[in-house]
């Protein structure tokens, strides 16, 4: 697949500065003095991506900040998180989310997400890692195996609307939280009338059955899942916290014990519940330079059976990022595709050393240039049900594997640049140990993975 990209990294100076307040006093940090921050700012980065399958992607994200009086910096009163996107075929982002731990009662944080997403092409590589075997042979149209650039995806349409409140306990780092989010997720085979337009020669996609359209036939997804549906989601589990601050900790733990359940409201849908622990902690090697940062997670089903289309769904107390997909890609492992990994239960571990090698202040913003190393590995714990009886003997050995899955791997670097500590605008570069998980990665987002 031929893919052009052209997003403007230092369009950070986009940021349409709208500071307020000016700065009048220093607050100094472990070895730099950093001007705290008072009133509104923004900072916004432009989306510009070309892709041939599913076209010419633009729109803006934008995150705003309140410092208030800037005692509180590098913490803030209220953000707010925005992002809009097209694409020329019809896809597009839609995401409002807001975070704050000062505008409830009892010092309890609230975060809310709403959220559209139109995704034209998702990977789907089936279910339990190298299970599920992954030919690149099959979306190469150079290849004299080719089927089609979209075997591996299908078409989501989700609607996700969610509501987290978070409740300090006294005098200990450990908060209850509760929630509540809504999701009505639908999902089908690419849209080739879509995806084919403008397109000529060999570039136009054929119409053959891809592999969510195998999975369907043979009954591996369920006839009453295939579409989606709806489901409310209930959380609920306690967060211990020492971070010395949120954007990218120099010491202290981040973890969290949590419980998600969904009762029934769809009628093709079970009721079922999931069980989620992640830990991170941050070590400083050099202060105020040089970090080691770490996370382990575990998620998997803690009772009923979990709908095909949420077992990718990661769950945790914090969700700002527009999608929370894994294992695999940016937010679990680097360099590993999409959806790889995909289960009843999953675990997975990361580690990246941080170096902050540049703090300037400059046209009245605090600004740091970061580079980090990392290595990402997660697998199957507990495997997705797959009922292997329908598929034609023929097909099953090119389709589904013999072993148990194992680690997935990947690793690379990282280069984030930061405004006013808050602001990150994150590129990471991360390869897949083995084959059987692509080969390589380049993600461009906002913030630290953790």
């Amino acid at each position: 697949m031929k893919i052009k990209t052209f997003i403007a990294i230092p369009a950070m100076w986009i940021w349409a500065n709208t500071n307020l307040i000016a700065q009048t006093d220093t607050k100094t940090g472990d070895s730099i003095s950093e001007k705290p921050k008072q009133g509104w700012n923004i900072g916004a980065l432009p989306a510009i991506t070309f892709n041939s399958d599913i076209g010419f992607q633009y729109g803006v994200l934008a995150n705003i900040f309140n410092y208030g009086d800037g005692t509180l910096y590098p913490d803030y009163k209220y953000s707010f998180y925005t992002e809009w996107s097209r694409t020329t075929k019809g896809g597009g982002i839609n995401q409002l989310f807001f975070d704050s731990k000062y505008l409830m009662p009892w010092g309890m944080r609230i975060t809310t997400d709403l959220s559209y997403l139109t995704q034209q092409a998702l990977d789907f590589y089936g279910f339990n890692g190298y299970r599920a075997l992954y030919n690149p042979a099959w979306e190469d149209r150079n290849s004299q195996e080719y089927k089609t650039r979209m075997f591996y995806r299908l078409e989501r349409r989700l609607l996700r609307v969610d509501v987290g409140l978070q409740k300090p306990l006294d005098e200990i780092p450990v908060r209850l939280l509760g929630g509540i989010a809504f999701f009505d997720i639908k999902t089908q085979p690419v849209n080739l009338n879509k995806l084919n337009k403008g397109l000529e020669g060999d570039e136009i996609l054929p119409d053959v059955p891809g592999l969510y359209d195998k999975y369907v036939e043979w009954g591996i997804i369920p006839e009453k899942e295939k579409k989606g549906g709806k489901l409310i989601s209930l959380k609920a589990g306690l967060i211990y916290d020492t971070r010395d601050n949120e954007a990218n900790p120099n010491r202290g733990i981040w973890s969290e014990l949590l419980v998600a359940f969904s009762p029934s409201i769809d009628k093709n849908l079970e009721s079922y519940s999931k069980l989620v622990f992640i830990h991170r902690q941050y070590f400083t090697l050099i202060k105020d330079k040089l970090t080691f940062a770490g996370r382990l997670g575990y998620q998997g089903t803690l009772s009923g059976n979990t709908p095909w289309f949420m077992q990718n769904y990661m769950v945790n107390s914090f969700p700002k990022t527009t999608t929370v997909d894994g294992l695999g890609g940016s937010r679990t492992l680097r360099g590993v595709l999409l959806n790889r990994i995909v289960a009843d239960a999953v675990a997975y571990g990361n580690a990246e050393l941080r170096w902050k090698m540049v703090k300037k202040y400059i046209w009245r913003q605090n600004f740091y240039i970061a580079l980090s190393a990392f290595a990402d590995g997660g697998q199957t714990v507990k495997e997705h049900e797959v009922n292997l009886d329908r598929i034609p003997v023929q097909e099953r050995q090119e389709y589904i594997g013999d072993s148990e899955d194992a680690l997935h791997l990947g690793y690379g670097g990282g280069l984030y640049i930061a405004m006013n500590q808050n602001f990150v605008v994150a590129i990471n570069y991360g390869r897949a140990a083995d084959k059987r998980d692509g080969t390589s990665g380049l993600y461009i987002n906002l913030n630290f993975m953790f």
